[in-house]
């Protein structure tokens, strides 16, 4: 089965109300939707994305000057595109949007792959878990009021979540502490609560903050340090009971051995868009597996429970919403975990109408 073309779209998703983060307000995000055709009629799907649509047309045009790596190609030799492509982006580098290029295209091989043989990519990728825990990610934002808080948890507890995560990052940590306090005893202790930082503090900050986040038994302290602060981050750690999850805006498997070899965060998170896609998320994850840390996964719950269900040592999938409105069909809890589609690929599909009414 070999490559005929690569088609892309963009299409702009926008917020039902703006949210507010660490990392500033957002509005929307600019997608690039990624389908790879082939002389079977088989078809392959990925998106990646953008935040507030920003440079949104550089990271379509990286996808498709990829594309002539894998047009009239065997569509199942997913190894030799991903060594090609490493080699084919040397001099531009091994970060940022070349690497999003790379993972939009591997995404697509991977769900042809699963269609083509008929399975869900996470029994292609070896079958671990065909349940992963879930956390709520979609609200417990900035925003917020401390009220507002508290509702939106109780409500997500009342969804049948039994974990969930809020955002910190007020300029007095006391601040923050109180917002924790709030949540925890709107939850109880039995539900599990996490908290991000979005890397907006420094290394003092973090661990004088994160002491302070003790009593609250969070089950992760997120990204308090910017990402490339690994050693001081590999320092925080240290200094902290509470664990730190952290790698969203790593790329590829060489930064996360960095990681690992700092020993800078107890869970990996990898993003795949930023990762490098399906073949490089299972890379990192394995290699975490053999220094017996635990994965879990950054935003993208629909093609990301593929990959965490091939997984040992995936705890948790992050169920971000927000572009679950493009697929056709929708992910399934049960007893607080998402259960991994049965259906080949990545067992979700564009909807098409959807897609037509954004643009308009």
């Amino acid at each position: 089965m070999k490559v005929t073309r690569v088609e892309t779209d963009t299409v702009t998703l926008t917020l039902a109300k703006p949210i507010g983060s660490a990392l500033g307000e957002l509005r929307d995000f600019g997608m690039v939707l990624v389908t790879i055709h082939t002389d079977q009629g088989l078809t392959g799907e990925n998106l990646v994305f953008t935040l507030n649509n920003r440079r949104t047309p550089v990271l379509r045009a990286m996808v498709e000057e990829l594309s002539d790596l894998i047009v009239g190609q065997d569509a199942g030799l997913i190894a030799g595109f991903n060594a090609r492509a490493w080699t084919d982006i040397n001099f531009l580098g091994h970060k940022g949007v070349t690497v999003m290029g790379i993972s939009a295209l591997d995404g697509a091989l991977w769900d042809l792959a699963g269609k083509a043989a008929g399975l869900p990519l996470y029994r292609m990728l070896g079958g671990a878990q065909s349940r992963v825990p879930a956390y709520h990610s979609g609200g417990l934002w900035l925003s917020l009021s401390i009220s507002e808080l508290q509702e939106e948890a109780s409500r997500f507890m009342a969804e049948g979540f039994k974990a969930m995560k809020m955002r910190l990052g007020h300029a007095d940590p006391r601040d923050d502490i109180a917002r924790v306090k709030a949540v925890r005893e709107a939850i109880g202790p039995k539900i599990k609560l996490m908290a991000d930082a979005n890397q907006g503090l420094n290394e003092h900050q973090a661990i004088r903050l994160g002491r302070m986040l003790e009593e609250y038994d969070l089950t992760w302290f997120e990204e308090p340090l910017p990402a490339w602060d690994l050693d001081g981050l590999a320092r925080v750690s240290a200094a902290l009971d509470t664990p730190i999850a952290s790698g969203e805006t790593e790329y590829s498997r060489y930064g996360f051995r960095r990681m690992l070899e700092l020993r800078s965060a107890d869970i990996l998170m990898p993003d795949l868009q930023r990762a490098g896609g399906v073949s490089e998320f299972m890379r990192v994850g394995h290699m975490a597996e053999a220094h017996d840390v635990a994965v879990s996964s950054h935003l993208f719950p629909e093609t990301s429970i593929q990959v965490l269900g091939a997984l040992s040592n995936a705890i948790f999938l992050e169920y971000m919403p927000w572009f679950s409105p493009l697929y056709t069909e929708p992910l399934t809890f049960e007893n607080g975990a998402a259960v991994v589609p049965e259906r080949p690929g990545w067992g979700f599909t564009f909807n098409r109408d959807y897609i037509r009414h954004l643009k308009g």
